[in-house]
């Protein structure tokens, strides 16, 4: 006879406890990972008051308090005067009833265990739980998760400084992309003002869209399909510098279309394969641009038929030698890296003579990742 099995507990009180400290610490660290606010911090102090089961909690930055969760919010007003009485001295440190005077009876809060949030060495606030008498395990479990809380901030701060870095590395593509195209741009469209007025609106309509595309100031990412409707628009214009030079074919499979890619990443090298396959080169000049379906990554390739280059040259731009005139290669190759890891840079096949192939790898789905 086979007795069914029957599940009687779900653990230990031990193994529940654990639980539900992890549950609790999971539920605080989304609003923490947006840095220290008054908004982050009322988002999570519910759920870090559960972890250490206090009467009340109080967030605070240096200044002053950010959030207060539990009973006797006639505290609030001694607040600031605990911060600052910490902040001389550091760590964490307790505070009793001749610190915390209370007119209220039956108020539970007659002491207090603050401890500081420290992001890279510095101190960006305190948390501050409120008890009725003190106690040394109170002490140790406040300090721990206030440095549990300190780690989630430098996180924090770490994803705002990957952002900064990102936009700095935009800003700097920018300023060389435009000074070259913005000229040639313009002098071309200039040269069709008399003998092909009609043309030279459209082509001053097509630098309009290409630079209130390159220039604006929101999203790290974009959709593949707008990334090369601004290439198309450039194309357009250096065709119109170029007229019959300047050949081009496209091969893009439709389903890559809403893949997301960094912010001007193939501008860039179609912009390298016009000024290193066709400005330094005689005759007619070939560009191919291909977006192909490779399972979980789109491949991007960008190949000219032009001079070539020193595949050193090459490998130093890719390292951010300021000294390359190869337009942003190592700004596109690093963004990469950073947006989808170490095995999503560019590839570069080259040659003198042998013309020019750039493959951009890029998964269809990143975490974090959308346009």
């Amino acid at each position: 006879m086979v007795r069914p099995w029957r599940r009687t507990h779900l653990g230990s009180e031990a193994d529940r406890a654990t639980f539900r400290a992890l549950h609790s610490a999971s539920l605080a660290s989304p609003a923490l990972r947006e840095g220290l606010t008054a908004g982050s911090a009322e988002r999570s102090i519910r759920h870090l008051r559960a972890l250490l089961g206090t009467p009340a909690l109080a967030i605070t930055d240096t200044a002053g308090l950010l959030a207060w969760d539990g009973t006797g919010q006639h505290h609030e007003e001694q607040v600031p005067a605990l911060v600052a009485a910490t902040l001389e001295r550091g760590g964490t440190r307790g505070f009793d009833r001749g610190d915390l005077p209370c007119q209220e009876a039956g108020c539970p809060l007659r002491t207090a265990v603050v401890s500081t949030l420290v992001v890279e060495e510095r101190v960006v606030g305190t948390l501050q739980a409120f008890t009725p008498y003190p106690t040394a395990g109170l002490a140790r479990a406040n300090d721990e998760v206030a440095q549990w809380v300190s780690g989630q901030l430098e996180l924090a701060e770490l994803d705002a400084s990957r952002t900064r870095l990102m936009e700095a590395e935009v800003r700097a593509l920018r300023a060389q992309i435009s000074p070259h195209f913005i000229y040639n741009s313009l002098g071309a469209i200039a040269s069709f003002v008399r003998t092909d007025p009609d043309r030279a609106r459209d082509l001053l309509l097509e630098f309009a869209d290409f630079t209130r595309y390159s220039f604006r100031r929101h999203g790290d990412f974009t959709t593949l399909a707008e990334e090369l409707r601004s290439v198309e628009r450039y194309l357009l214009l250096e065709q119109a510098r170029f007229g019959d030079r300047l050949q081009l074919t496209l091969g893009i499979a439709p389903e890559v279309l809403p893949v997301a890619v960094p912010f001007l990443c193939i501008q860039p090298l179609v912009e390298n394969a016009v000024r290193h396959g066709l400005e330094a080169a005689e005759g007619v000049g070939h560009i191919r641009i291909t977006a192909q379906d490779r399972g979980q990554e789109c491949v991007i390739e960008v190949e000219d038929d032009g001079v070539g280059e020193d595949p050193e040259k090459v490998r130093r731009a890719l390292a951010g030698d300021a000294s390359s005139d190869s337009v942003g290669l190592g700004n596109v190759d690093a963004r990469l890296r950073n947006a989808f890891g170490e095995d999503f840079g560019l590839v570069v096949e080259t040659a003198p003579g042998a013309g020019t192939k750039v493959v951009v790898r890029v998964p269809k789905f990143a975490p974090g990742v959308h346009p």
